[in-house]
């Protein structure tokens, strides 16, 4: 690349990392990469300093696996969440989405992925057995499975529905406002907030 006439390899080194980001083309790295340069030392050091302290520090909640900043996240600790009603979903992203709605107030349960024979990822690549010892412990009385509409996703359902042996545990799904397919990240928080409320039995 070839700025003001002249070929600068550290622009093109920040363009090449920014680029490395999901979503990030070469036009909007070098975007990012141009407003840095213009921004005080003092900046760009709060910005790098932030980033890298995000991934030495962050930790995974040792009952939910969301991130946290603590051995516990924020979600877990807080008395005023319905410890009774526990959702299942596919990664952190999907936490996210589903906090963006405010139509729950129970826990989650982050699953780290959804089981893809295709791509070599079985039960025990995932956070399953954990969310089996939470149910277990008794203080659960619903499993809200909100994975992925998709094959792969359907799959994981069936399978963690086969594991609750417990027939005192309701087990429910989210309506199929959300459509076949989809996934919760990229669902609009009003019908993601509906599929919520509209919940149904996995067995149905």
């Amino acid at each position: 690349m070839n700025y003001n006439g002249k070929s600068s390899k550290l622009l093109d080194d920040a363009i090449s990392q920014f680029s490395t980001l999901p979503g990030i083309g070469k036009k909007t790295a070098t975007r990012f990469a141009l407003f840095l340069l213009r921004k005080s030392e003092t900046d760009v050091t709060n910005f790098v300093n932030a980033v890298q302290k995000m991934k030495q520090e962050t930790k995974f909640c040792e009952i939910c696996n969301n991130i946290s900043d603590n051995e516990i996240c924020t979600i877990c600790t807080d008395n005023s969440r319905d410890k009774s009603i526990v959702c299942v979903v596919e990664g952190i992203h999907d936490v996210m989405a589903i906090e963006s709605t405010s139509q729950y107030s129970g826990l989650y349960h982050v699953l780290g992925g959804v089981i893809s024979p295709m791509d070599g990822i079985g039960p025990n690549e995932l956070n399953i057995a954990p969310l089996i010892q939470r149910i277990n412990s008794g203080s659960i009385k619903e499993i809200i499975l909100a994975l992925p509409t998709t094959m792969e996703g359907d799959t994981t359902n069936f399978y963690i529905n086969r594991k609750i042996s417990n027939p005192d545990i309701t087990v429910t799904l989210l309506a199929r406002g959300v459509a076949i397919g989809d996934e919760l990240q990229f669902t609009d928080e009003i019908t993601l907030g509906q599929s919520i409320l509209n919940r149904k039995p996995f067995n149905s």
